[in-house]
């Protein structure tokens, strides 16, 4: 390792042969990848219907396989570029800011990230941990598992109620999670974890057991009390989880499942996924929705307000809540985005966006929708897609103050319609504009619910290359 003597001086620089090296390993990686969720896509094509254990942990599998592949095409990237040297190691056992920050990489002697797994049945109340769970969380191999119930009284105090709010909203609302938390290790260590999962659904809909992906972060320490909780809780952390926690409390409190009836013929089945950004350091304004009025239509609705963190978040719980006043008010899709113009106009901090909402009549099968800047929706029907012509709008706080002109769609049965915010198909590899989403048009024919559309759509867009935060809705007409 250099000596912390040099940690001022300029980064040194790969030399040509081995920038070609890097060069080579980079596309090697990337190609993986890309070869890794391939196959990831095709397995769960060819596994439509199956939920087992089995299945969801192959899931998780691949998941990890392509986490832990562009966090090294990321490395390499650094490495390519050029690092500037780690500086000494502090007096208290820590290492100081090496220029890679607490979040990019395991402190000094930290293990590589490790990730397990664990299901909690609720029904049965087993619990079944993977042997990386027991490494991860320190226990010995054979111990029981941690219950739910035992899980908060690991974790520092402070984050119990992330965690409890993940979980009741995983089992209770039935919503996916994805969150990070600290542990306290049986030696005293604090270690940084992100957990993912989701509710597995028994035949009535309702929630059996819950699945989850632990993951290390690298976020490490060497002792846990308050004033180290402290150091570990930057001011960007706190504005992180205010945005995230008002971002939750505003988004309907449904992802995986709608809160709408089971579909008839000719009624919605919806469900709707929000995906954070690669680097997923800051909250956008994107929003989804979907809400029964008391006419009998039902309100569709995506957008994206400009901004991060907790005032687009700010911005976003405005909007939303203005809109689903107005369409409860019964005001038209073309007038409401007019009146959340002179919304975001004359608010103290003006957020300039898009929106797209729709209205859609299950007793005719008409979908009435307008849009401000946004990308319009797709139609899926019979095993192939279509964008649907847009009708004029122009973005939300422009200034322009035209008229959003609306259109009318009618919708048969079996129809899927996928709406979506910018970000989803923008990657940083390249441009995958519309042609990309309509490509799921044969997974769709083959999916038996706006869920499984989902799916597809997080599988195929999910990837850690997307740039911006995206939300996806997508609704089908019951056949």
């Amino acid at each position: 390792m250099p000596s912390h003597l040099f940690a001022d001086r300029p980064a040194p620089q790969p030399s040509a042969h081995d920038a070609a090296v890097l060069d080579g390993l980079i596309h090697r990686t990337r190609q993986l990848r890309e070869d890794v969720n391939a196959v990831a896509v095709g397995r769960s094509a060819a596994a439509v219907g199956e939920d087992g254990p089995q299945a969801r942990r192959q899931r998780a599998l691949f998941d990890l396989a392509v986490q832990h592949l562009d966090g090294l095409d990321e490395r390499l990237g650094q490495l390519r570029a050029g690092l500037p040297a780690p500086r000494a190691t502090g007096r208290d056992g820590l290492g100081a800011q090496d220029g890679l920050g607490a979040q990019d990489g395991p402190a000094a002697g930290a293990p590589a990230s490790r990730a397990g797994s664990a299901e909690w049945n609720l029904i049965t109340d087993e619990v079944s941990w993977s042997d990386e769970l027991y490494e991860i969380f320190g226990r010995p191999p054979g111990s029981p598992p941690l219950s739910l119930d035992d899980l908060p009284s690991v974790l520092v105090p402070e984050d119990q109620p992330q965690l409890t709010s993940m979980v009741t909203g995983c089992l209770v609302d039935g919503r996916p999670m994805d969150g990070e938390f600290r542990i306290v290790l049986p030696d005293g260590r604090v270690r940084g974890l992100r957990m993912t999962g989701e509710p597995v659904l028994d035949t009535e809909g309702c929630t059996a057991s819950m699945w989850a992906v632990l993951r290390e972060t690298g976020e490490e320490s060497a002792r846990h009390g308050p004033d180290a909780a402290q150091r570990d809780e930057p001011v960007e952390r706190t504005e992180h989880r205010t945005a995230v926690e008002l971002q939750e409390a505003v988004l309907p409190p449904w992802r995986g499942s709608s809160p709408l009836p089971r579909p008839a013929s000719g009624a919605l089945d919806v469900a709707a996924h929000y995906l954070p950004s690669a680097s997923g350091g800051r909250v956008g304004g994107d929003w989804y929705d979907a809400m029964a009025l008391p006419d009998g239509r039902t309100l569709l609705t995506v957008g994206d307000l400009a901004g991060q963190g907790i005032p687009a978040a700010s911005a976003m719980a405005m909007v939303l809540g203005a809109l689903r006043g107005m369409a409860v008010a019964g005001i038209e899709p073309g007038a409401l985005l007019g009146h959340l113009d002179h919304l975001l106009e004359t608010s103290a901090q003006p957020a300039p966006g898009s929106a797209l909402c729709g209205l859609f009549d299950p007793s005719t099968g008409l979908l009435t929708w307008a849009q401000a800047g946004h990308p319009a929706p797709l139609l899926f029907r019979a095993g192939t897609g279509r964008v649907l012509p847009s009708p004029d709008g122009v973005l939300l706080g422009a200034g322009a103050r035209f008229a959003h002109e609306q259109d009318d769609v009618r919708l048969l049965p079996g129809d899927v319609l996928v709406l979506h915010t910018d970000g989803l198909t923008r990657r940083g590899d390249r441009g995958a504009g519309p042609e990309a989403l309509l490509a799921l048009a044969s997974r769709f024919a083959q999916a038996r619910t706006a869920q499984e559309c989902v799916r597809g759509v997080v599988e195929e867009f999910g990837g850690a290359e997307r740039l911006d935060d995206a939300c996806v809705l997508v609704a089908r007409v019951g056949a």
